[in-house]
This record gives structure tokens, C-alpha cells and sequence, in this order.
């Protein structure tokens, strides 16, 4: 998986509005999108993905300027990244769906269902950014972070990562992972792998910085699940609240993993999605809205 890739998926291409995407569709059944963070990609939903692949269709997009997806042309909020996402999911007649967003990717599925609610019929906020990011420890850590890019010397020796308690301990140790020893290889791989072919990561982060939803959360009209890590530090567990209130959603908080508690728990998270969807209305699946 050196080129950030998601087994048991097929890679596409489209061209949409000027972006080329890379994305991966596969499976049967209720159609569900996931969307991966800041500085992330397909990829890091590789331990999720087998585990949904049972009930649904997925279809999981590296967002622009990040894996093997093109930058924008321009970039004046979120929305270019929900409204890429949109097309490509009518591309594959895969609306209205479930849309899952981990990180940045939660505050772009927000924005996709604000924008689109036709499109989305329920929502899925896995650590959601969007609230903490306006602190000042944030803002610094982030720009630090997506300026100097060190995901990209971890990818490059990424085995030797995978091998070393020390190493994961200083690659996933201080914000992302509360046990980087209980990653698997294939984790650590899915979450490393793609920093390689990030070509735009910093024009994501300067929207997400600019982006408050507060006043707008109250829009949103479809069931929220409000998935979160009870040890993340880069992002804690007062947002999740937040979130929950703001939103009317439901709220389940992941013990023993902290930020990345999609490749940390994915079974915990595959659980808490499919209990979330079970108790919905179920709706026809696999048409474009008109």
C-alpha cells in the first residue's frame, strides 16, 4: 500500500470542477461516505473499511491537495471541498447517503449537509474539528504542523515506525493515538502512507481556521452521531458535548483511544455506526435527488 491505497476497494479518477479526485468505491447495500482528516487520506480509513464493507456501499475520496487527489484552483472556505465530495458521490449514484467525516473531514460533511441537505441522510462527526481549533494552542500547533509537514519524514520510513515502540511512540504518541503500540501495521501505514503525495495541505488548514459553524449547527436537519476518543487530546471531549447539544445529535465516546480512534477502535466505531443506523427510518439508497 505505498501509494495510500484502500484494499479490498477500486481506485478511481474524475475530474471534478478542475480537481482531479482519487477516490475508492466498493461493496453492497446502504451508501456510505467517508471522508478522511487534515493531512490524511483515503488510506486512513483502512481498518474501518472492512468491517462497513459488510452492509454498505462505500465510497471514500482523498479530499484536493491531499494523497493522490489534485489541489484547487482556488480555495475561499470549506465548501469547494463538500461540494467535490457531492459530485463525486452522484458520479457513482451514491446519494442521498450517510456521510462520514473524521477531523476536518467532520467539519466538511457539515458543510455538505448544510449545503446539500437533499444529499445527506444522516451524519456521522468523528472528532470533529471546527470548535478547540479557534484556541491558540491549536491554531499554533496546526500551522506548525502543515508547515513543516513532518508526516512526510515518517512516511519515508514508515517500516522502520511500524517496527519500533520508540518510534510510534514519537510519530502517533503526544496528540493523535492514546496506545501507539495497539496500532496495526496496517494503521500505521494507512496513516502515513499518503503524506508522501500531499501536494496542498496548508490551503485545507487555512479554511478550517477560518470556519466557525456555531450560529449554523442549528441548520442542520438530519440525525447527528457524535463519535468521539475519550483520551483525545488534540481535540477534547468539551467539543464532543458541544457538538451533541448544538446539533440534538447522540454521543459516543470511544474509551481507550484519542484522536485517530478510527484506526485505533474500528470495531468500537464500526458498532457505534451501524447501532446509529439501525435505529433510522431506512430510505431508498442509489438515486440522484431531483
Amino acid at each position: 500500500m505505498t501509494d495510500a491505497k484502500v484494499p479490498g476497494l477500486e481506485e478511481r479518477f474524475a475530474e471534478v470542477k478542475g480537481v482531479r479526485m482519487r477516490y475508492f468505491v466498493g461493496g453492497e447495500g446502504s451508501p456510505l461516505l467517508l471522508v478522511h482528516g487534515l493531512g490524511g487520506a483515503a488510506s486512513n480509513w483502512t481498518e474501518l473499511t472492512p468491517l462497513l464493507l459488510e452492509r454498505h456501499r462505500l465510497l471514500v475520496p482523498d479530499l484536493p491537495g491531499h494523497g493522490g487527489s489534485t489541489a484547487l484552483p482556488a480555495v475561499s472556505g470549506l465548501e469547494p471541498f463538500a461540494d467535490r465530495v457531492a459530485l463525486l458521490a452522484e458520479r457513482e449514484d451514491m446519494l442521498p447517503a450517510t456521510v462520514v467525516g473524521h477531523s476536518l473531514g467532520g467539519m466538511v460533511v457539515l458543510r455538505l449537509a448544510l449545503r446539500r441537505p437533499d444529499a445527506v441522510t444522516s451524519l456521522v462527526l468523528a472528532s470533529a474539528a471546527g470548535l478547540s481549533i479557534g484556541n491558540v494552542w491549536g491554531r499554533q500547533l496546526l500551522s506548525i504542523l502543515t508547515s513543516v509537514r513532518p508526516g512526510r519524514l515518517a512516511a519515508r520510513y514508515r517500516g522502520w515506525v511500524s517496527r519500533s515502540p520508540l518510534l510510534r511512540r514519537l510519530v502517533f504518541g503526544f496528540v493523535s493515538v492514546a496506545d501507539p503500540a495497539g496500532l496495526t501495521d496496517e494503521a500505521v501505514e494507512g496513516f502515513l502512507a499518503a503524506h508522501l503525495l500531499h501536494t496542498d495541505v496548508d490551503s485545507a488548514w487555512q479554511a478550517l481556521r477560518r470556519d466557525d459553524p456555531r450560529q449554523e449547527l442549528e441548520a442542520v436537519g438530519c440525525p447527528v452521531l457524535v463519535l468521539w476518543g475519550a483520551e483525545d487530546v488534540q481535540l477534547p471531549l468539551d467539543d464532543a458535548f458541544e457538538y451533541t447539544r448544538r446539533l440534538r445529535a447522540r454521543l459516543r465516546v470511544i474509551p481507550g483511544c484519542g484522536h485517530l480512534l478510527i484506526g485505533e477502535r474500528p470495531d468500537a466505531c464500526a458498532d457505534a455506526i451501524e447501532a446509529f443506523l439501525q435505529t433510522l427510518p431506512q430510505p431508498e439508497f442509489g438515486r440522484r435527488p431531483t
